[in-house]
């Protein structure tokens, strides 16, 4: 057979493939080519590497550097102005102190440079001034990853050659200054700070360049897919790039770059920001820029508004150089610290945010905890928060922003809607320690049915450092892709601060330019906000209705014990929360009394005051108990002032309700009572209700020692019985007579003399013995609720978590219970009206002291109310990672537990079926927890706890715990506080628990009238009245957020005057149904107009004024409001010179009258930029 070559020589020599082959081949070693590139930077081989050139000069001496230095005392954070009034003294490298005058000498031929900087590493953090006190960007010294030292030097500073500014360095690094290397230990007092730099540096910036492209290079070999083109390519490019790069070869630089571009494609650099304008039209992943700031945590809140300072500083100098740059950051309370230290920043920030590249978020004073703050104090989250913004930047926040809080309220969807928003971010319960969260874009749905349209980052952080890793977690964890193909990457150092860096910058722009020319990494986008974010995603879900939906509470699987750390703090947020209800509600009608003194007005700005403390002491990480101590020493200084001032504008107002009358307290009861004949109370709830009230018998008078129908045993005191009407307002003391006996079940305690008390009426009694409560009985039905062989009370478990001390409590501490006993127990009030017995509980180094009553009235003034049994407790605590609890194991089975939120209640499982379930192990209720069955259920009350479970039949309210990080004293120390026992017939929906709970935690304000008030009483009348629904809730009465406060309120002349007076009321379904309701409205409150609005006050809609037939004196207008399950309505009152109104309608179940429609007003709003506050 013929072989025939058909190759001529004329191609053979054109061909470029050699016949032969003497060479080794071109096999790589993969592995060990990808581990060279590890020692292009820094390491062994930084003298000869690309760290070898990244720095063409660096000088240090005082012809270039000149530092003269004064440290502010103590720890006092001086201003600007105050530290350049001090003396200053010449300083080196190596002394640590605070405020520092520069002066630069920039030589003449460093005018040939691209770039010249200040380079200042203190080790810890430090601001950069102007000389005349402007901020001009933050330093974060250090070598870990938020690591920001240099200071670019002005042009104009170059050309002048001489530089001067001022340096505020702080002892604190971005996350506090632990004790050891552990970031959440309690933190060391006597921390220094060395200062590492602070020299004139000429930078490389194509050095600097390369280095970026390597990162970037790298960052792609690691994270993308092995064996793909693009990795191998990079591979391929990097390696070459270390070939080529040869130390003093500035051409080989240059060679590197080019080589760069095969992967970033041709001339990418040059276009700048451009870059984003080319490739996919559409990106998957959205960045924005964020800095998260805790307002405190491991840092007290003074170090917070420094950081603040810092942080954005450098976000708007960022934005000078890198156009596409949009920051996005929450809390109006760090705006206002901006504007009141920092006001030129200030004004820096608002041009950027005028100008869209700074972005408010959150529309919340601060980034709150949302499980504990009542729902008022939510509501007065977005109230002061969107205000604030609303006044200084002419918007309002589109998007809710609360990406680190433990856990998030099934209440919220609700007000977010109610607050003018319906977006939501999150993040945190990518933190669960059990369940993987299944969603991350979807509808979450509240407890009345609202929904916010949800997005949970799959990139799982706030605080991305927009690597390739953090761009391709945007999809491949991405849960929801059939439905959503976006993401947003937010990124910038945060926690302490600090936010984007540039090298973060540089790295998205050469992200987006290996996706111009390649598919295998998802396309990143920036330039955009979280609001241009949300709205593609609800245009492309249809409106949500292509995505999954997610009902009831976000429960963060996680930072359980937070509910309970710190017991002080939990007891000033909720012990403040009823303050300021109760001083809105009086101050409100002091303001309207007709009998008023003529100077009294609406005290707005000291309310405003009081309630900026209390929200910001909600932040996330300092109401969870979470924080060093130091934030503790100013919580409690901030509760105490609320305190202080809250009673004081209380005092105030009642005097002007109640002339020269004088409060009834262990303070004044001895002057209040000489020669007082009255005593009433006023009644700050709208329930009707029964309280008994203690009187010194020293100084009472005949009259009043006449309606006492108990004496204390040592003869000091006396008790007797006040009744309030429904409607918030007085009663007086119930003078003995057989109907007010008829009411009453005598109390009866008795005992064997040695272990076995009982505390009984004829309604309920509880019996202690051999010092465990053995017996829990409902006398009326004759039903024991203790379960057969097992006892209540206090218990302790050991509380040793897995590594977040404050914050967590594990499933595993359940596995120690030990039960404790109560011993040295006496009887210290006989009955019959108060009954109680004493007990102490002596364990390790702590004392623990309970009083334990009962009292012949009812926890409500409902038919077939049981009695409540209180347990007061004093402890001196002195244990370490211990948690002590009260538990009743009860005789009734359910397979969920109630308990309460903001605006209703929700259940949870008391079994263990699921994982789900069995994560749910400690949760979190705010004045009630009840188990219930059909027909019967008791439930734990508390005044100032949050932490709750039921597991199985044994329901239980957690006390105190004992960390020891990150603060090392956590709950050490004396604790008062009180929790009830309160059994009831019929299940929870049929109990009277909700309203039990309301007034165990407020407190009737008792006063001493002297003779001749008559008349005073008679003026007063129910304000406000509910009739129809008994699950309709009045929670709230105060002044409208846009009244007249600079005069006293004349509503006669109201018409003529420029003056606006409105009250607004705030009503909620309480048990999850539908209701209606009558609202009643007193004659002594002339009302013109009603709407229901929004949170924020907006009109919503008109609703008609309506006067029932037949009409009582006290009662003027009628408003007829229908709600449905868990609903929040607002209500706001129009004052004036009332029209006539038409008649009630004859059927209280008619629909409600014709409402007038009033537009809905948008986020945004028509502000001249000229009259923006400032």
């Amino acid at each position: 057979m013929a072989c025939h070559h058909q190759a001529s020589s004329s191609s053979s020599s054109k061909s470029e493939y050699p016949e032969l082959n003497n060479g080794p081949g071109a096999k790589w070693i993969k592995h060990l080519t990808q581990n060279r590139l590890n020692t292009f930077q820094g390491g062994h081989y930084s003298d000869v590497n690309l760290s070898s050139i990244l720095f063409t000069h660096r000088e240090d001496g005082p012809e270039y550097v000149r530092l003269k230095v004064w440290s502010a005392p103590g720890l006092s954070k001086p201003t600007f102005d105050e530290a350049m009034q001090q003396k200053f003294r010449t300083a080196k490298k190596g002394y640590t102190n605070h405020w520092w005058k520069v002066t630069l000498y920039i030589p003449e031929d460093y005018s040939q440079y691209e770039r010249v900087q200040f380079e200042f590493d203190p080790g810890c953090e430090a601001m950069i001034y102007s000389i005349d006190g402007v901020p001009l960007q933050g330093i974060t010294g250090g070598f870990d990853g938020d690591r920001r030292v240099e200071h670019i030097v002005p042009q104009e500073a170059r050309d002048k050659g001489v530089y001067e500014f001022v340096i505020e360095s702080s002892c604190n690094g971005m996350f506090g200054v632990p004790l050891t290397g552990d970031t959440i230990d309690p933190p060391d007092p006597n921390r220094f700070f060395t200062l590492a730099s602070a020299d004139l540096v000429v930078p490389n910036q194509e050095a600097w360049r390369l280095l970026w492209d390597f990162e970037a290079l790298k960052q792609i070999i690691s994270e993308v897919p092995g064996n793909t083109v693009l990795q191998n390519k990079a591979l391929v490019v990097a390696n070459e790039i270390m070939n080529v790069f040869g130390r003093g070869d500035a051409a080989g630089v240059k060679r590197a770059r080019k080589l760069a571009e095969e992967i970033f494609g041709e001339g990418w650099e040059s276009k700048g920001a451009d870059i984003y304008k080319e490739g996919p039209e559409r990106a998957a992943i959205w960045g924005i820029g964020h800095c998260h700031i805790d307002s405190a945590w491991l840092w007290p809140y003074r170090v917070t508004q420094q950081k603040v300072a810092r942080s954005w500083s450098t976000q708007v100098d960022l934005m000078e150089r890198y156009p596409e740059h949009r920051f996005s950051c929450s809390s109006a309370q760090q705006y206002k610290w901006l504007e009141e230290l920092y006001p030129p920043l200030f004004e820096r920030v608002k041009e950027k945010v005028l100008e869209g590249k700074f972005h408010p978020v959150g529309g919340s004073w601060v980034e709150n905890d949302s499980n504990m703050p009542s729902g008022e104090a939510l509501v007065r989250q977005f109230v002061f928060g969107q205000r604030y913004f609303e006044s200084r930047f002419g918007k309002r926040c589109e998007t809710a922003w609360l990406p680190d809080s433990f856990g998030l309220t099934g209440a919220y969807p609700q007000l977010i809607r109610g607050a003018g928003m319906k977006y939501f971010f999150t993040q945190k319960l990518s933190w669960n320690n059990i369940n993987t969260f299944p969603h991350s874009s979807f509808n979450w749905v509240g407890l009345d049915g609202t929904q916010v349209l949800c997005h949970m980052t799959p990139v799982e952080t706030y605080t991305a450092q927009a690597t390739v890793g953090d761009v391709k977690k945007g999809l491949n964890n991405h849960k929801n892709l059939e439905s959503s193909d976006t993401a947003l990457l937010v990124f910038g150092n945060g926690d302490g601060g600090g936010g984007p860096l540039s090298k973060m910058l540089e790295n998205l722009r050469r992200l987006r330019a290996v996706t111009n020319n390649n598919r295998e990494l998802p396309p990143v986008d920036v330039g955009h906000s979280v609001e241009d974010f949300f709205e593609d995603l609800e245009k492309t879900s249809a409106e949500g209705s292509k995505l999954p939906n997610w009902h009831g509470e976000l429960y963060l699987e996680f930072h359980r014990g937070t509910y309970t750390s710190h017991g002080s703090i939990k007891k000033g947020n909720r012990h403040s929360e009823i303050l300021m209800r109760d001083v809105e509600l009086l101050a409100s009608l002091a303001s309207l009394h007709k009998h008023s003194r003529h100077d009294y007005v609406y005290p707005k700005h000291e309310i405003d005051a009081a309630w900026e403390k209390l929200l910001l002491n909600q932040f996330h990480d300092v109401l969870p108990g979470s924080s060093i101590g130091m934030v503790y020493d100013d919580a409690e200084k901030l509760y105490a002032e609320i305190k202080r001032d809250g009673e004081a504008l209380l005092e105030e107002a009642l005097s002007v309700l109640f002339p020269s009358s004088m409060p009834l307290t262990p303070n004044t009861r001895s002057k209040a009572l000489a020669g007082s004949t009255k005593i009433v109370a006023f009644n700050t709830t709208f329930f009707p209700r029964w309280d008994i009230v203690k009187i010194p018998l020293a100084k009472a008078g005949p009259a009043l020692k006449s309606q006492v129908l108990q004496a204390s045993d040592d003869g000091r005191e006396g008790y007797a019985v006040v009744h309030c009407e429904e409607g918030a307002c007085y009663g007086e003391l119930s003078s003995p007579s057989n109907a007010l006996r008829s009411r009453l079940m005598p109390v009866s305690v008795y005992t064997n003399g040695s272990d076995h008390f009982v505390l009984r009426n004829s309604s309920v009694q509880l019996t202690i013995s051999d010092g465990r409560i053995t017996s829990l009985l409902d006398v009326k039905l004759d039903r024991e609720l203790i379960a057969p062989g097992q006892t209540g009370g206090l218990v302790i478990f050991q509380d040793r978590p897995n590594y977040w001390d404050a914050w967590d409590v594990e499933i595993h501490h359940l596995e120690t219970v030990e039960p404790l006993k109560f011993s040295n127990i006496s009887v210290v009030a006989q009955g019959p009206l108060y009954g109680a017995v004493r007990a102490e509980v002596k364990y390790g180094q702590s004392t623990i002291s309970v009083t334990i009553s009962l009292s012949a009235t009812s926890a409500t003034v409902r038919d077939g109310s049981r009695s409540l049994f209180n347990f007061d407790a004093i402890v001196d605590w002195h244990q370490r990672h211990e948690f002590l609890k009260f538990e009743l194991p009860l005789a009734i089975r359910n397979d969920h537990a109630t308990y309460e939120t903001q605006f209703g209640h929700l259940q949870r499982p008391t079994h263990k079926n699921t994982t789900w379930d069995a994560a749910k192990f400690e949760v979190c209720g705010h004045k009630y927890a009840d188990l219930s069955e059909f027909g019967y259920g008791v439930a734990i009350l508390s005044e100032s706890k949050y932490g709750f479970s039921c597991l199985g039949n044994v329901l239980r309210i957690s006390l105190l715990r004992s960390a020891t990080a990150p603060d090392a004293e956590q709950d050490q120390g004396e604790h008062q506080f009180s929790w009830g026992v309160l059994p009831h017939q019929g299940h929870f929906l049929e109990s009277d628990v909700p309203v039990a709970g309301y007034l165990f935690n407020s407190p009737i304000r008792v006063r001493c009238l002297p003779p001749g008030t008559g008349d005073i009483l008679s003026a007063h009348r129910p304000p406000f009245t509910l009739e129809g629904a008994r699950n309709v809730f009045l929670e709230t009465v105060k002044r409208g957020e846009d009244d007249t406060f600079n005069s006293v309120v004349n509503l006669d002349d109201e018409a003529s005057s420029s003056s606006k007076t409105t009250i607004v009321l705030r009503l909620y379904e309480a048990y999850g149904g539908h209701g209606t309701t009558i609202l009643k409205i007193s004659r002594n409150i002339p009302v013109v107009k009603a709407y229901l609005t929004n949170l924020l006050e907006d009109h919503i809609e008109e609703v008609d004024l309506q006067s029932a037939a037949g009409n009582v004196e006290d009662v003027g207008a009628l408003l007829q409001l229908k709600f449905r399950g868990f609903e929040v309505k607002t209500v706001k009152l129009v004052l004036g010179t009332p029209a006539p109104i038409r008649s009630r309608p004859s059927s209280t179940s008619s629909s409600t009258s014709s409402k007038k429609q009033v537009g809905k007003r948008s986020s945004w709003v028509n502000v001249d930029q000229d009259h923006l506050a400032i």
